[in-house]
């Protein structure tokens, strides 16, 4: 059974902050490292997102302005407690440049090889020979930050009268022991830019790609992770999202405009095929025995089986859901991992989602994961599209839509993929 770091790789609004506090009560046997790639995604000097790119006082005042993908990583090493299982989840288009654009690996992770970084057993990432040497310092605080990126709703997390999750970014991790993902200071800067400083952008990075990776960590990297999926169909997770990045909550968000570019779906696709092609996960699909994987044959085989979590399936039926998931990954399973009502585990998720203000208020305020009394009653779209115009607009209607069908195919997708219970 996998003992590997667990990297729960989601997308924005997918109540996967809710699916988080199932593994946060866990504390004794598993740590959870919550969204940390956001920090180098949005903030750092190898940022990938335009989202700050004019405004340098956010970046700063973000407190994660000299974070690098390698700084995040040996974060997460900092947190990481012996003896405990790395539970991460985070969003997984962090790792990925936007709109599609060719990936490279990240500056501060180029020098890690195979072989050099990559020769740790029981989940161990071991990159002594990190030494990223372009232009610049980026050490990063790993400190809280105030602005965040996407949580989710429209779920079925306790707490009498919340009926929404919220969803998370992202997250990476190694198991609990990453014995330093590098050996020097990372230097991650590339293209001219220093220290986040100056008008060129960091993207694209003058650094190798690797090929058929859509993503900037390495392979190397990528390998030593148990990779899961959790998913949500965008007629619920496009406009809760859209609603965190206008007002009253863009002032709590820090996020003022609505990026489609922010959905994450067609990343999620991208690496989820990346990672089966690799090896790094399937061809098995969890709880599909009955299940028959096209051209199973192309795909290298892992003792890592697909597990993908669609968060309406959770919604509907929280127990049986979870249990799929934890016999899937390695985890032991019990119900009492679905009711978290304690003082102190109302601190450590206040703790854990202080970054990300304004996207998590309905996982935090949650009691428990419970099941919904009634299912959705499936809408028209002509249904969705009158709700969304009397809610935001007929102009904000009118991008949700255009939104949801980009990425209902990729959706689909992923959704076959889906455990049954």
């Amino acid at each position: 059974m996998s003992t590997k770091p667990i990297f729960v790789a989601t997308h924005p609004r997918a109540c996967s902050t809710a699916f988080e506090r199932v593994f946060m009560t866990q504390r004794s046997t598993i740590q959870c490292i919550h969204e940390p790639f956001g920090d180098a995604f949005y903030y750092g000097p190898e940022r990938l997102s335009d989202r700050f790119e004019d405004d340098e006082q956010a970046r700063v005042d973000s407190g994660f302005s000299q974070s690098t993908y390698l700084t995040v990583l040996e974060r997460i090493e900092r947190e990481a407690s012996e003896g405990k299982r790395i539970f991460i989840k985070d969003i997984d288009h962090y790792l990925l440049p936007p709109n599609d654009l060719p990936a490279s690996v990240a500056p501060s992770l180029h020098r890690i090889k195979r072989g050099v970084g990559t020769n740790g057993t029981n989940g161990e990432v071991q990159a002594n020979g990190v030494n990223g040497d372009v232009n610049g310092h980026a050490h990063a605080n790993g400190h809280t930050a105030t602005n965040g990126v996407t949580p989710d709703t429209n779920g079925a997390v306790s707490n009498g009268s919340t009926n929404g999750v919220t969803n998370g970014t992202n997250g990476t991790a190694t198991n609990g022991h990453t014995n330093g993902y590098s050996n020097g200071h990372s230097n991650g800067h590339s293209n001219g830019h220093t220290n986040g400083h100056g008008s060129v952008r960091p993207y694209p990075y003058d650094t190798p790609a690797e090929t058929g990776n859509p993503t900037v960590m390495p392979r190397a990297l990528q390998e030593r992770f148990h990779w899961a999926f959790l998913i949500r169909d965008p007629h619920f997770s496009v406009p809760s999202y859209f609603r965190c990045t206008i007002p009253p909550l863009d002032k709590v968000t820090g996020f003022y405009n609505y990026s489609p570019l922010e959905a994450g779906y067609d990343e999620l696709r991208r690496h989820f095929d990346y990672l089966r092609r690799e090896g790094l996960v399937g061809p098995r699909v969890a709880t599909r025995s009955d299940l028959s994987v096209e051209d199973e044959s192309k795909f290298k085989k892992t003792t890592d089986e697909i597990c993908v979590i669609d968060a309406d399936d959770m919604l509907d039926a929280p127990a049986a859901t979870i249990e799929a998931f934890c016999n899937s990954v390695g985890l032991p399973y019990t119900p009492d991992m679905l009711i978290w009502d304690t003082p102190e585990d109302y601190k450590v998720a206040c703790d854990a989602f202080e970054k990300w203000r304004g996207f998590h208020n309905d996982a935090i305020e949650s009691t428990s994961l419970v099941a919904r009394t009634h299912k959705h009653a499936r809408k028209t779209e002509e249904q969705f599209d009158e709700d969304w115009r009397k809610k935001y607009g007929p102009e904000a209607a009118a991008m949700i839509r255009q939104t949801v069908d980009a990425n209902m195919e990729d959706y689909l997708y992923m959704k076959q993929f889906a455990v049954k219970v």
